[in-house]
């Protein structure tokens, strides 16, 4: 059965009896493929599939009540910047969907959340250059088109320079425009944020609680913490999850004939897996964002390659991209359709070093209904947002966010 006479017969149906075989036919056909829709691509079947229900934890970092309270406290906490007055809270926000509801993000001595953050009068510290993407689902960061992923290794950051999110959670405090400010070198960053902790007696007691160690609050138990809380924050129930898991009614028609069109064009060679990302760098060609002093060169210097966002939770995580340059799912789908017509958006890169898969994309065009609601399908609104009343410093719970 050809895809053309596929959906006719599925949606064209006009009385009960034609629905019921349509639908039994369906069943069949997601049965055979195993609960995963996919495309042949030479002979690589490229895959998409739901979340799992669980996430696993490396072997050296078991995840335990004690510890995913002191991360979340930790999280929240600006006791961590140099200035004390931003979080990592404070860029992934959970009323942002643990995203920041802006392009760029602005940490230490900015002030306000999302899109009505701003920068302190007489504040020289530079805005970051990349956009802060959702902390949600990132237990399963790596996954690879089987769900197989391995936590000590998952890559991390839009250049994927950093593997596992226990390494993930140190570095925004090395950061001058993240966390650090000059209130002190970055090579002593994490050792300064250290010795603030283990001067703070309600840290000390949570930590030995949660590591029991003669000396727990230290550097590999602070990235330890926070990576067990960061794990604890799954959106993994969309209405695409509960379709594959056998829910026929969790996606309205419109959004399989938009999952028919994602695989069609050929999105799913790189945004595959039950992640909607194959993990590896690509050459895309965004443009640059005109608030930076200078262009974005990207994983390595002059190649402009960064790493294949996640689908997840599109509704609630604009604006997209590296550095935040769409606003809308429609402005990210028109990019693609401008890049497959030849137009090249940053004239540092022409259209010769695009990614080939890039360049083969199928027919797409910006107001594609069917394949903007698919995407729309991939976002689950009931994760935790928990917000802790207080955290042991006793400063402002979250940073300066109001």
């Amino acid at each position: 059965m050809t895809k053309s006479q596929f959906r006719e017969f599925l949606f064209g149906a006009k009385h009960l009896t034609g629905l019921l075989v349509a639908a039994a036919t369906v069943a069949v056909l997601l049965f055979m493929e195993v609960g995963a829709v996919g495309q042949e691509v030479g002979a690589v079947k490229h895959s998409v599939s739901a979340l799992p229900s669980t996430q696993q934890a490396p072997g050296y970092n078991p995840t335990t009540p004690a510890k995913v309270e002191l991360g979340r406290l930790l999280f929240w906490d600006p006791l961590l910047s140099g200035p004390q007055d931003v979080a990592c809270a404070t860029c992934h926000h959970p009323q942002n969907a643990y995203a920041e509801d802006r392009d760029l993000s602005l940490g230490v001595t900015g002030i306000g959340l999302g899109r009505f953050r701003r920068q302190a009068p007489g504040s020289s510290i530079p805005i970051v250059k990349r956009n802060s993407p959702t902390v949600l689902n990132v237990a399963f960061s790596g996954s690879d088109e089987s769900g197989r992923y391995d936590p000590a290794t998952a890559p991390m950051f839009w250049d994927m320079r950093i593997r596992s999110l226990e390494s993930q959670a140190l570095e925004p405090l090395k950061s001058l425009e993240e966390m650090r400010e000059n209130t002190y070198p970055e090579n002593e960053a994490v050792a300064r944020v250290v010795e603030k902790l283990q001067a703070n007696a309600e840290y000390q007691s949570l930590f030995a609680g949660a590591f029991g160690s003669e000396q727990p609050v230290n550097a590999e138990n602070l990235g330890r913490a926070i990576a067990a809380f960061e794990r604890t924050l799954l959106a993994n129930n969309s209405p695409f999850d509960r379709y594959m898991r056998g829910d026929r009614s969790a996606m309205t028609e419109q959004q399989v004939r938009g999952m028919q069109r994602f695989e069609e064009i050929g999105c799913i060679r790189c945004h595959n897996g039950p992640m909607f990302s194959d993990y590896k760098l690509h050459v895309m060609g965004v443009p640059d964002n005109p608030a930076l002093p200078a262009s974005d060169e990207g994983a390595q210097q002059n190649t402009y390659a960064f790493r294949t966002a996640s689908l997840r939770n599109l509704t609630f995580t604009a604006p997209y991209g590296h550095n935040g340059m769409f606003r809308t799912l429609v402005d990210v789908v028109g990019f693609y359709e401008d890049t497959r017509g030849g137009r090249v958006r940053n004239p540092n890169v022409s259209s010769e070093e695009l990614d080939p898969l890039v360049r083969e994309l199928g027919e797409v065009e910006a107001d594609d209904v069917e394949l903007i609601e698919f995407l729309r399908a991939l976002s689950d609104d009931s994760f935790d947002r928990t917000i802790p009343e207080r955290v042991p410093s006793g400063l402002p719970v979250g940073g300066r966010i109001q």
